[in-house]
């Protein structure tokens, strides 16, 4: 009776790891639709990925923030 509890808990979980996969590619088909079709969408990509602008336009670049190292603990032998 365990072995079929733990095989029904997959099963949920792996159902809706599929759903969640499913709605991701749907998105991501909706997107790669856009960007053969629409210019409005070419152009927000071409803004955001290569940092082009319109003649005349110009382009503010805000510096990223410093990332801090991370903090090792250390561990007992």
């Amino acid at each position: 009776m365990l072995i079929y509890s733990h095989k029904r808990t997959e099963y949920r979980a792996l159902n809706k790891e599929i759903l969640e996969l499913k709605q991701e590619n749907q998105q991501l088909n909706q997107r790669v639709d856009a960007l053969k079709n629409d210019p409005k969408a070419i152009e927000k990509e071409a803004r955001e990925q290569l940092r082009l602008a319109r003649p005349g336009e110009v382009i503010y670049t805000l510096p990223q923030p410093a990332r801090t190292p991370s903090t090792f603990t250390a561990q007992k032998h």
